[in-house]
């Protein structure tokens, strides 16, 4: 099962892709800790999931993505959030800008 992760792993970095997992679960309103829960995993791994420090295997992408009600493959669409945060490093504010993904 190892390779699969490695596979995934691979696969979601060379495409540049990253899980929108964080996203979904603005979407539905359903937090770290339950979610967690649900599927039957620590809240500490959920988190690293979520932010993308590990790399959960395709059952656990099943689980979360059935626990969400939503299709697995909904887990790799790009964002549908078209902004990106930004904070000024001189005073700390933050400012949210448009983004604008496709230029060819």
């Amino acid at each position: 099962m190892h390779y699969k992760r490695v596979y995934l792993y691979y696969n979601l970095k060379h495409y540049n892709m990253q899980l929108r997992i964080k996203e979904v679960l603005k979407e539905k309103k359903v937090t770290v800790v339950s979610l967690a829960s649900s599927i039957g995993i620590a809240q500490p791994s959920m988190s690293n999931i979520v932010n993308g420090k590990s790399m959960p295997s395709l059952e656990t992408l099943e689980k979360i993505a059935s626990a969400l009600d939503i299709p697995v493959t909904e887990l790799f669409e790009q964002p549908k959030n078209n902004t990106a945060k930004l904070t000024c490093p001189h005073c700390g504010k933050s400012v949210e800008i448009g983004v604008i993904s496709n230029l060819c």
